[in-house]
């Protein structure tokens, strides 16, 4: 059934709440990052390299942290994360600097569009939302999760249209100068909505010992699952790295329109997949959650062919706008599985290797498309992605079907 948001734990609420905020920034920078540095003249292999250097940097960082979330406490390092963002946000309004603005890119991890995800400190935040979701509801908590982060997005990519009004009289820097002050604000709220959220499970000490955990049978089909996870989400990874980070340039190089164009669109795009991730939430319930990711990414395949033949910018961006709402609104159910299959005591290893598994093939695919976007090659890094979804969407089915209603607390 649906639960009503006053339903849900109030450390539910403010972490749903601390996602909705910090995805407002991410979707301005996912719209308006890549049009900046090229209306700095960087070229698509300084872009791409730039954006892979930030996530190469967030899936590593994600490893230790999600690791640590399990052994210490979750709320620290989430804390810390706004901490970053804060001091990321305000180095490129005070520093000119290319060096700077490249380093601030990269630490803060702008411009990839993570949903509302807190980038490498991510695992610690999916972990300490479960701990407040029943097993049975974690497809709808995440599915809504999920949700908000699109809808935030949505609120970013509308406020990224602004730099369109100034950039001819202000110039690169001071037009683009208010989406890295929405960084840094929502840092600010951040810091307030999560130091009053609650950590709802025991301290280290009362917890099973490490060697116990290692000797159960739990612990052995816990790895076999973390294996396959992180084959598929290499796959994933690199398939989305293709298309998704450097979409905006892509469509400003492919039909030579700007932020007041581009922004709208994503807007747009970033709030269908919102309504379409709660529909997905309630498809979990009937269907269960890895019926909900194949059917969704299946259709992001066909759609992902289809995009670059359009010939009219209106007619690619329905296209876009189709397709992320189809394969993005099985996040939140593929986040839940995660989680509904693994136990407290591992469930931050379980998130970072999911994050990690994905982050780093993602992290490599703006890096091969950039220069490909910038010599004119439009349609093959569609191509090889939509091959690589289609593998990804088989091998999903085939390890998880098995595993299709699991997802009681142990």
């Amino acid at each position: 059934m649906w639960l009503a948001l006053n339903e849900l734990h109030p450390t539910t609420r403010r972490l749903l709440a601390a996602r909705a905020v910090r995805s407002v920034a991410q979707g301005a920078l996912v719209a308006d990052l890549s049009l900046y540095l090229h209306a700095l003249h960087w070229s698509g292999l300084q872009i791409g390299l730039t954006l892979t250097a930030g996530g190469l940097i967030a899936a590593f960082l994600s490893l230790f942290i999600g690791v640590a979330s399990d052994r210490f406490k979750r709320k620290p390092f989430l804390l810390y994360n706004e901490g970053f963002t804060i001091l990321c946000g305000l180095a490129p309004l005070v520093f000119a600097s290319p060096a700077v603005l490249a380093a601030a890119i990269i630490v803060g991890g702008f411009g990839r569009g993570s949903n509302g995800s807190a980038g490498p400190f991510a695992p610690a935040e999916q972990s300490w939302l479960a701990e407040a979701a029943p097993a049975v509801n974690r497809g709808w908590i995440y599915s809504l999760n999920s949700a908000v982060g699109f809808f935030g997005m949505t609120l970013g990519a509308l406020l990224a249209i602004l730099p369109a009004f100034w950039l001819q009289s202000l110039g690169p820097r001071l037009a683009y100068s208010p989406i890295f002050m929405i960084v840094v604000l929502g840092g600010f709220m951040n810091l307030w909505l999560l130091s009053r959220a609650q950590e709802l499970r025991p301290e280290p000490e009362s917890r099973v010992s490490a060697k116990v955990l290692r000797t159960a049978p739990a612990h052995h089909f816990e790895n076999h699952i973390l294996y396959r996870l992180f084959q598929l989400n290499t796959i994933n990874g690199l398939s989305i790295g293709l298309t998704g980070t450097l979409i905006a340039y892509w469509f400003a190089l492919r039909f030579h329109v700007g932020p007041g164009a581009i922004a709208p669109m994503m807007a747009a795009t970033f709030a269908l997949t919102g309504i379409t991730s709660i529909l997905a939430g309630r498809l979990t319930q009937r269907h269960g959650l890895v019926s909900s990711v194949v059917w969704s990414r299946g259709l992001g395949v066909l759609l992902l062919v289809v995009l670059p033949l359009m010939p009219w910018f209106w007619l690619a961006a329905l296209i876009y706008m189709l397709r992320l709402a189809s394969s993005g609104a099985s996040l939140g159910a593929r986040q839940a599985q995660v989680v509904s299959l693994m136990r407290d005591e591992r469930r931050g290893l379980a998130v970072s290797v999911n994050a990690a598994s994905f982050q780093v093939p993602q992290s490599i695919g703006p890096g091969i498309a950039g220069p490909m976007i910038a010599a004119g090659m439009f349609l093959t890094p569609f191509y090889i992605a939509a091959g690589l979804q289609l593998l990804y969407v088989i091998g999903y089915e085939r390890v998880f079907r098995r595993h299709e209603w699991i997802g009681m607390d142990p």
